[in-house]
């Protein structure tokens, strides 16, 4: 549902600028008696890159929801788009991967129980039993598949069945302290965020608090990205930072950083599941 409380239909776009793309879309709406309710373009002058999102109510609007896509079809192939038609009140199916940290997983749960980001979530896979609690507290099913560097294969086979088997549509790394090899990403068939704690592409890899302690900076960060076979490089989603002192210790770095965390986390999958995100070569852009 938007801000209105209408239902509606969001449509994404991406493709080479031209002229006319913006009047052509909108005229395709107007055409069959459809109100916009929102929209928002950006065209990238570097690499002549065109994106848009734009959201009409179905009230009024001639084509069932079901057939916009074939309907529109013949507009993206005059501009050689390539574009997606969602229905705003769809609630994605997310897949949480966790390991032994809690926080950022225990706010998506509350957030989800509160309905703030209009998802579904069928299963919580870990490597450990620590999160098991969390998961019975809000009665989601828990999988525990442990993990070892000879048996990660295998383990990745029995998280990708699974993720399969209750139809996921996103999976997030809500602090998930394993490596996703490029096999797993090359077979697990949607999106996967993951969130970073530092300001990347500042301190990449393990232990980016002491490093970020180690290099005495004033500032820390957290990062939310779509992971990529290429560590910690994946486009970025949210980013956000907060001051630090020469007072502070690691722990105390650790624990400011937390809160970023979930926020950054919360803020990326709350704008990929309304379809505010277009992905174009390492970059996003991502829609207000």
């Amino acid at each position: 549902m938007t801000a209105r409380g209408k239902d509606s239909i969001v449509l994404l776009i991406h493709c080479k600028d031209r002229k006319g793309i913006v009047a052509r879309v909108s005229g395709f709406i107007h055409d069959f008696g459809g109100n916009i309710l929102d929209s928002d373009h950006h065209t990238d002058e570097e690499t002549n890159d065109f994106l848009m999102r734009m959201e009409f109510a179905t009230e009024g609007f001639q084509i069932p929801p079901g057939d916009i896509s074939a309907a529109f079809a013949p507009i993206a192939k005059v501009y050689e788009m390539h574009y997606d038609v969602s229905p705003s009140n769809r609630r994605t199916r997310v897949g949480m991967l966790v390991s032994k940290q809690d926080h950022c997983l225990a706010d998506l749960l509350q957030r989800h129980r509160r309905d703030e980001l209009h998802i579904d979530i069928p299963i919580i896979i870990s490597n450990h039993d620590t999160c098991a609690s969390w998961a019975e507290l809000f009665k989601i099913p828990f999988a525990v598949y442990p993990v070892t560097k000879e048996t990660k294969p295998q383990q990745e086979k029995q998280v990708l069945a699974l993720l399969k088997e209750h139809q996921v549509e996103l999976v997030v790394m809500a602090r998930y302290m394993q490596i996703l090899s490029a096999d797993f990403l090359g077979q697990v068939a949607c999106p996967v965020i993951n969130i970073h704690h530092s300001f990347l592409p500042a301190f990449i890899g393990a232990n980016p608090y002491r490093q970020a302690y180690d290099r005495g900076v004033k500032i820390i960060g957290a990062t939310a990205h779509y992971a990529t076979q290429d560590l910690d490089e994946g486009p970025i989603i949210e980013q956000d930072v907060i001051r630090v002192g020469h007072r502070d210790t690691v722990e105390d770095l650790v624990r400011k950083g937390r809160d970023l965390e979930e926020v950054v986390l919360a803020r990326a999958v709350r704008r990929h599941v309304e379809r505010r995100i277009l992905v174009y070569g390492r970059k996003t852009v991502v829609f207000d």
